[in-house]
């Protein structure tokens, strides 16, 4: 049996609201052991006053700044590898924000790194939750459900979960420290991440798998649902601890 690991799929960088960067996310989850991290920076829908206020503020990918982040996760992709055995999973987080929480949704895009506005042809969920498939990416409904949190809600996918059931690869059981009751009462399909702005944010919900560490393999796992929740606590690995948690694989 394969050596579990724990993957975070939703984290973000300073390339939109995070406050780190690519290179400090590697460093931060491969120091710890983990086997997989999803970076999914915002990419918001500048039709609406919300996600032009985003872009405004630099608070979101952009058609200028794509090609860049797209080149930055390639690199650090591979350095996270032949540092850590860490596999890094390319995104982003399609965001629809609305002033209204029934009408605002977000969008996770694995895998996925053709720049895809959500807005004009892409502004349908069902449409965009296809096309991520379509190139072989796996789309995720990301925090549904209230996150607890004094923030904005995304409401809009979970009041249409009847509709969209079959749209999503899986839908977020956890936001963070918090586990969604509503999701994980459900028969939906499901997925537990922290996303991460900040380092403390790091101590959260996780998925485990156990499964080969690679981007098929977890996208298959994902599809299969062989997959479990834990609570990480936050903890880095000393030097010893960090040499056992990376697998010999040659």
């Amino acid at each position: 049996m394969r050596e579990p690991f724990l993957a975070d799929l939703h984290v973000h960088s300073t390339f939109s609201d995070g406050n780190l960067t690519v290179s400090q996310l590697v460093d931060l989850y491969g120091e710890r052991g983990f086997g997989a991290i999803a970076i999914t920076d915002h990419l918001c829908d500048r039709t609406t006053p919300l996600g032009r206020a985003a872009g405004w503020l630099g608070r979101t990918l952009t058609a200028s700044n794509f090609p860049l982040y797209r080149d930055t996760l390639k690199a650090e992709a591979i350095r996270a590898w032949r540092e850590y055995r860490l596999v890094l999973i390319p995104g982003f987080e399609a965001t629809q924000n609305s002033v209204f929480n029934r009408r605002s949704a977000h969008v996770l895009a694995l895998g996925v790194m053709e720049y895809l506005p959500p807005e004009g042809e892409h502004r349908d969920i069902v449409a965009l939750a296809r096309l991520i498939r379509r190139q072989g990416g796996i789309a995720i409904a990301a925090h549904p459900v209230s996150t607890r949190k004094f923030e904005r809600q995304t409401y809009h996918l979970w009041d249409r979960r009847h509709e969209l059931r079959e749209a999503f690869d899986a839908w977020e059981v956890a936001s963070g420290p918090h586990l969604f009751d509503e999701v994980s009462q459900s028969d939906l399909p499901k997925i537990a991440s922290s996303d991460l702005h900040r380092r403390e944010q790091i101590r959260a919900w996780k998925t485990e798998f156990r499964c080969e560490r690679s981007q098929p393999a977890i996208f298959e796992a994902i599809r299969r649902q062989e997959v479990q929740f834990k609570f990480y606590e936050g903890r880095r690995l000393d030097d010893a601890q960090l040499a056992g948690a990376i697998p010999d694989l040659f």
